[in-house]
């Protein structure tokens, strides 16, 4: 078969709120070279700082989100995308009072070990 319709993507259990619904990458499709997620991250959301080992894509859909990479904040709003390069310090929130819903493509694809979040 020459496609694959993605209707159950896997949902990556959190305990912050936030939403991760991976419709292609490691764990949802065994693919190693990409990965794509939808997100929503609730309000006053964050997460800490990390240094990747991939390329990571941002396409924001509704809401803010805010993105500091390497020291210098960037709001990226409904409409807006990112590209934050590997090796880059970067740190992901939603500082904002209204949810933040976004899709994340990474390149490879995500992985918890390549991610290298500080403590």
């Amino acid at each position: 078969m020459n496609y694959f319709l993605q209707n159950k993507p896997f949902i990556v259990p959190t305990t912050d709120g936030k939403l991760i619904e991976e419709h292609f990458g490691r764990v949802a499709t065994n693919q190693q070279n990409i990965s794509i997620a939808h997100m929503v991250a609730p309000p006053h959301w964050s997460e800490p700082h990390q240094s990747t080992t991939f390329d990571e894509w941002t396409l924001v859909s509704s809401g803010r989100k805010s993105v500091e990479v390497d020291g210098l904040k960037v709001t990226v709003e409904a409409g807006q995308s990112i590209l934050v390069k590997k090796g880059a310090r970067v740190r992901y929130s939603n500082p904002f009072d209204e949810p933040c819903e976004y899709w994340s493509i990474c390149l490879p694809a995500f992985s918890i070990e390549e991610v290298n979040r500080e403590s």
